[in-house]
């Protein structure tokens, strides 16, 4: 479908966020009418949420934007059970302190990107821990259980490839997409919400809600996915040697945040342009046309623009300073990330492989020394061509730190202290 009379799907179509979508016309009539609800799940496995995330906080953002209201539903309930989308193995069980922490570490983000309120179309967040908790089990199993059909929850990618691989599904699991159908419904009898938005790996989870929200309340509801993130070369969109790339602060500096997005590669500069900032598609489409060394320019700008709404306008430009001064002038900037060391280990002399190790550049020894084969460590920007190289208070710039860089682009200062 090319053109859209809601703001909301035509907003949505023309920055790349649609893969599916459920009904569209009759979605679409429904949202060019007047302010609808919509939500998305997040699960609260960790104390942030990473890049990956990114995009359907996005789906929200824009929501918002178009006049409608967005809840951010967080898995307070769900969590306890683990989502097996994707996964082989079993998540580790948390425990009730923990989930709690994750989110309120979790919730600092959507903050940057939507305004919450008790007005028509502020976003809200809830737990979906208020009314699962609550649940009697054997009452849930008559009311809720008796729609679904095994035969076709075990055709469910989800649950398909882990018995493919031969991998254990617990029973725990296996409820979990009962669990996320039966959110949608309870979500729409309490907020009237009608969407249910989420990675096409998500679609089985969410049309499973639509059908026992017609079964259940007579109710017809709402599907739309955003199409699996990978970047050009085929990788999983914010996973990285050196680990995932997090949206809070204390988890990641905004400096390597920038840098994450400064070494995007040439074939998705435009796309994620249109995902992951507010820029204009005309000032978009301009930046893309950019050619040879000037798409360097538009990566600048993408690094920019996506650490601006993430960290703030000031940290995002401090740390495009940051770069600048680093690469175009080869100073040391004071403000790239720093790694401490006492003083008396670095005058008793230190292994170069562990520092690279310890400072988040390699991800273990025998990845250093691969590095140090193809040129890849330097100490102060000098290459290391000897493993066995350690550093002490004689390698010390006139700045009083070591350097320590992996590539052209990552860069971490070693601090005596």
């Amino acid at each position: 479908m090319s053109a859209y009379k809601s703001d909301f799907l035509n907003v949505l179509a023309s920055r790349g966020f649609i893969h599916q979508v459920s009904e569209p016309e009759a979605l679409d009539e429904l949202a060019a009418k007047g302010p609808i609800t919509g939500y998305i799940g997040f699960d609260c496995t960790a104390p942030s949420l990473h890049v990956g995330s990114l995009l359907p906080i996005m789906m929200l953002h824009w929501m918002q934007q178009t006049g409608h209201k967005p809840i951010a539903l967080m898995g307070g309930g769900t969590t306890r059970v683990g989502d097996p989308s994707g996964k082989d193995e079993s998540r580790k069980i948390l425990t009730e302190a923990d989930i709690a922490a994750n989110l309120a570490g979790i919730r600092t983000v959507f903050d940057k990107f939507l305004t919450f309120g008790d007005g028509k179309t502020d976003a809200v967040m809830v737990n979906n821990n208020d009314w699962l908790a609550p649940l009697n089990y054997i009452d849930f199993l008559r009311d809720v259980g008796k729609h679904f059909s095994v035969n076709r929850m075990l055709s469910f990618d989800s649950v398909k490839l882990r018995l493919e691989r031969q991998h254990e599904l617990s029973f725990l699991e296996f409820n979990y997409m009962i669990l996320q159908a039966y959110d949608f419904v309870e979500l729409h009898k309490r907020t009237g919400c009608v969407l249910q938005m989420g990675g096409s790996d998500q679609w089985g989870n969410i049309v499973n809600g639509i059908d026992l929200g017609r079964r259940m309340a007579n109710a017809q509801l709402f599907a739309l996915t955003s199409p699996l993130l990978t970047t050009a070369n085929g990788a999983k969109m914010g996973k990285t040697a050196a680990g995932a790339i997090w949206l809070n602060e204390d988890r990641l500096s905004a400096y390597d945040y920038w840098q994450f997005w400064r070494n995007t590669e040439d074939a998705d500069v435009e796309r994620f342009l249109k995902l992951f900032t507010v820029l204009p598609l005309d000032e978009i489409s301009r930046l893309a046309a950019l050619r040879g060394q000037d798409i360097n320019e538009a990566k600048k700008v993408l690094a920019t623009e996506a650490t601006a709404l993430v960290r703030g306008r000031a940290a995002a430009e401090a740390a495009a300073e940051t770069a600048r001064k680093t690469f175009e002038e080869g100073a040391i900037a004071g403000d790239l990330p720093t790694l401490e060391i006492a003083k008396a280990e670095l005058e008793g002399g230190v292994a170069v492989l562990g520092l690279f190790v310890q400072a988040g550049l390699v991800t273990s020894n025998g990845e250093a020394r691969r590095q140090i084969k193809g040129g890849g460590l330097r100490v102060n920007d000098t290459a290391v061509t000897d493993e066995k190289m350690v550093l002490a208070s004689k390698d010390l710039t006139p700045e009083g730190v070591i350097k320590l860089s992996m590539g052209r682009k990552r860069h971490v200062l070693l601090k005596p202290v």
